[in-house]
């Protein structure tokens, strides 16, 4: 199914600009180089505009956020809209605090990203505007999603998709892709993806790819970047040997994308459309 959509990643070969956190940045720009594409970060007020300008999509994660680079997420947001380029924003840890919920908040307003990726708690609080508090920057287990509460699940995550006006990236256990009416749940991964700081941030650079090299195909794009991800977690753990761990673990999702094609993706991912 969703093949094709790799293919034209490694054939676009898009440059992407992260405006990422810091404790992630290197991991995101290998795993974009793995998959075909080329990052590229830059997040001071008198550069991020200009940047913006010769990528293909935008990254903004605002994991870990300043008040500078706030304003220059917004300068690079608005010249990625002027230009027709994808935006995904990646609310990481947005019920932490005042400051990333007013953010994240000014940023969907004043950008109206493409894509909001993030696991079931910040897309919880973002779409909820703050009416609960948040557990750090991981997913509460109640807004975990299981196999058998998922039709459930992706009518809310619908619900909020519509209400924001975006597509809705939310991912765990199950991911559940969504632009309001239709919901792609792919179920591949492996928990211990959980381990490694940053699973989360590489796949909104990955998706940001995806969006680039597939206009007029974000929800397919978006769901198909989840499926890469998480079919490279399962090789990965596949692959580990004795006396490895979380280091070695990431490295192993990196090399699984690297190597992963179409026709490997097309065989290996676990999609249910509802």
């Amino acid at each position: 199914m969703f093949g094709t959509y790799l293919d034209r990643v490694r054939s676009a070969a898009p440059l992407i600009h992260n405006m990422t956190n810091y404790v992630t940045a290197n991991d995101v720009a290998n795993l974009l180089l793995a998959c075909g594409a080329s990052p590229i970060m830059a997040e001071d007020e008198n550069e991020a505009e200009e940047v913006t300008s010769i990528c293909a999509g935008l990254n903004l994660n605002i994991g870990t956020l300043s008040r500078q680079k706030l304003r220059a997420m917004l300068l690079a947001g608005k010249e990625a809209r002027r230009l027709g380029h994808p935006v995904l924003l990646d609310p990481v840890g947005v019920g932490v605090s005042r400051f990333r919920m007013e953010a994240a908040a000014q940023i969907v307003q004043e950008i109206r990203p493409d894509v909001i990726r993030g696991n079931g708690s910040e897309i919880r609080m973002l779409a909820a505007a703050g009416s609960a508090p948040a557990r750090g920057v991981d997913a509460d287990l109640a807004d975990a999603v299981t196999e058998d509460q998922l039709a459930e699940a992706a009518l809310r995550v619908k619900q909020q998709a519509e209400h924001m006006g975006c597509i809705l990236a939310v991912t765990g256990r199950v991911d559940l892709i969504t632009d309001g009416r239709t919901c792609y749940c792919i179920s591949n991964g492996r928990p211990e993806m959980s381990r490694i700081t940053g699973t989360g941030c590489q796949l909104s650079g990955l998706t940001t790819a995806f969006l680039a090299a597939n206009p007029g195909q974000k929800l397919e794009a978006a769901a198909a970047a989840a499926a890469v991800m998480g079919l490279a977690g399962e090789i990965g753990w596949s692959r580990m040997q004795d006396g490895d761990g979380n280091a070695a673990y990431r490295n192993r999702i990196i090399d699984a994308v690297y190597h992963m094609d179409g026709k490997w993706l097309d065989e290996g991912e676990k999609v249910t459309v509802l």
